[in-house]
């Protein structure tokens, strides 16, 4: 049984998680939403490194050799979302947004926009100015001339998956392997640069650009948010609670909300 659209978004902090566990956990949740099992869910995390190419990217656009890849241990991935080349990894969040769009009186395009809007207003809550780049999905610096954050979704069934990466304090070497986004050219760029800091790549401030976009993606689709975010949300938890609600929901073959206990507001 599908739930009203005034339904809570679920959020999930996982931490850092390889690429291909949480592209399996995506089809998972994707399968449970489309048979209204579970409700909406947001994905937060960070990813080791690695390039995902988009269903309809070309592979050109890739531009460290087979062999620099195997050498830094960095995967390359085909997946089923739209956009071109994306590079993920440590410093960087990537949130995956599991919504069904007929329920919030979504479309792709307003989708989009709502998670630009949330990128947009995540960079602004480490002072970094930001904008949309007509033409040019994702959130853009300098005038659109550095990109620090992208969009890339997918929708099947009528749910959504995979979603956003907003560079924070990732590696930004680590884009000169590709022509980011398909883009010869364009400058990568990151909270951190925007600031003039040089730090490490940190979970910690991805945490803390989870809680930002979390809340703004929230407020964005005028939905309730419900979960426990950083810093005081532990991702071994979440996990679990997560596997949780899909085992029961397999079980059960009906609707199960995420455990009450473990989903507090904002």
């Amino acid at each position: 049984m599908d739930r009203p659209a005034s339904d809570p978004i679920a959020a999930w902090w996982l931490g850092r998680v390889g690429y291909r566990d949480a592209w399996d956990l995506q089809h998972r949740l994707v399968a449970a939403r489309a048979a209204g099992l579970i409700g909406d869910q947001l994905l937060l995390l960070e990813h080791e490194p690695v390039l995902t190419l988009g269903r309809h990217s070309n592979p050109s656009h890739v531009i460290a050799t087979p062999v620099e890849l195997a050498s830094r241990n960095i995967e390359l991935v085909e997946t089923e979302r739209g956009g071109e080349v994306t590079y993920h990894g440590p410093g960087q969040l990537t949130a995956y947004p599991i919504l069904k769009l007929a329920d919030r009186g979504l479309m792709i395009s307003p989708l989009v926009r709502a998670l630009e809007a949330a990128l947009i207003r995540t960079c602004a809550a480490f002072d970094v100015l930001a904008e949309r780049k007509e033409g040019f999905p994702g959130c853009w610096c300098g005038g659109g001339t550095r990109k620090i954050g992208a969009v890339g979704v997918r929708v099947e069934r009528g749910v959504s998956y995979h979603g956003i990466a907003l560079n924070v304090t990732v590696r930004l070497s680590d884009f000169d392997l590709i022509d980011a986004c398909g883009m010869p050219g364009v400058v990568s760029t990151s909270t951190d640069r925007e600031l003039g800091q040089a730090s490490k790549p940190s979970t910690e401030s991805v945490g803390r650009a989870a809680s930002e976009f979390a809340t703004a993606l929230a407020d964005h689709l005028g939905a309730p948010l419900a979960g426990v975010l950083p810093p005081t949300s532990d991702p071994a938890v979440a996990r679990a609670e997560l596997e949780a609600l899909l085992a029961r929901a397999s079980m059960s073959g009906e609707f199960v909300a995420a455990d009450p206990a473990a989903a507090g507001r904002r």
